[in-house]
This record gives structure tokens, sequence and C-alpha cells, in this order.
């Protein structure tokens, strides 16, 4: 049964939920290989003391080792934030072939920075389920304040 793009990124609004559970800043991800998830994550900086340990930079490590290649040519990533340089950078180099996104990230995310920094051959799709994954973000930060 083909899965609908709402259906994967409520899968990674699961994640973010549970990084907001571990007091992590709520962006979780998904890679769905044909129709079929073969990674997840979210943000994990507190807990592994890593500034680069984001959802997306950990979904593309497991995918990698899930699929025993560095390649992701045929994937699609579903994240609940836009992705910032950093992430779209190791997006770019993984080539998956579309990026699915919840909520913009006006402060930091890659399209005010380095728009240009994903090939052209990627998809990408934005606002999808952006007012949950964006008051993940707002109530976490309110909380932080």
């Amino acid at each position: 049964m083909k899965q609908t793009d709402e259906y994967y990124m409520k899968c990674a609004i699961a994640e973010a939920k549970e990084a907001l559970r571990e007091d992590e800043v709520p962006i979780g991800a998904v890679i769905v290989s044909g129709d079929r998830i073969i990674a997840r994550s979210h943000n994990q900086t507190e807990r592994l003391n890593d500034p680069t340990a984001h959802a997306e930079m950990l979904a593309i490590t497991a995918a990698t080792n899930s699929l025993g290649a560095k390649y992701l040519t045929d994937c699609r990533l579903y994240v609940t934030v836009e992705p910032c340089v950093m992430c779209a950078g190791a997006i770019a180099w993984s080539q998956l072939s579309a990026i699915v996104y919840g909520a913009p990230d006006e402060k930091r995310g890659y399209t005010r920075f380095a728009p240009d920094v994903l090939l052209p051959k990627i998809q990408v799709v934005s606002g999808i389920m952006a007012d949950e994954c964006s008051t993940l973000m707002k109530d976490f930060f309110l909380k932080k304040r």
C-alpha cells in the first residue's frame, strides 16, 4: 500500500516528540526507500554532546548502514523542520532523491543561507503538516525562555 507524505511526516513528528521527551530540540526525521521506512531519528545533540547530531544527519547514517551503500539515490527524507546548511550539505552528498519538510526555519534554514546547496535533481516539498511541526518548536522554546 502506497503511503502519503502526511503518513511519513506523522512518523517524523513521532520522532520529534521523542526528542521533546528527552529535552532535545524537537526535530524528527525518517528516510523512506520505496514505501518502507529504513531509518528514523531525532535530534540528539544533548545526549551525544555532539553539535552535528541532528535528526537528518543521524537518519542519513542509519539509512546508509541499512542499505550498505553511501548514496541514497532512491530515498526520500521526511523531516519536521527545514534543514540547516550542514544537513542540506549532507543531503546533497548522500544524493537523496527528495526532501519533504514541515515547518520552515527562518533563522537557520538552508534556504536563507545557501539556497543552492541541494543538487537540482533533489525534489523539495515543504509545508507538509507545517502547523503541527511549527507548534512543537514554538512550545519547546517558549518553555526554555
